[in-house]
């Protein structure tokens, strides 16, 4: 069974499609840097290795103090790993896998 977003739409096909073209993370950080502001990459970057320690099962506590995010950004992510679609879980295992 094929994935259905709820957000799916040409504009975010079209986007997709440009981040797949990319080929390495030069590519990505000149793609990005001219995409998003220096802050909102941080914010991805940062639910990201928010995700990754809770899967670890880290405390909230240390989570903040290790990355800065506020328990507000913890929950939220907590909560997209438990109910969300997968997509954490799906990045966070293929980077592990090409430890």
């Amino acid at each position: 069974m094929r994935y259905k977003s709820k957000l799916k739409s040409d504009e975010l096909d079209y986007f997709f499609k440009a981040v797949l073209s990319l080929k390495n993370e030069e590519e990505c950080y000149r793609f990005f840097e001219d995409v998003a502001t220096a802050p909102e990459l941080k914010e991805l970057a940062q639910r990201l290795l928010v995700a990754s320690m809770l899967q670890k099962e880290a405390t909230y506590t240390t989570i903040s103090e290790k990355t800065g995010a506020s328990t507000a950004t913890i929950s939220r992510v907590k909560r997209a790993l438990s109910y969300g679609e997968g997509g954490y879980g799906l990045v966070l295992k293929r980077l592990e896998q090409d430890k």
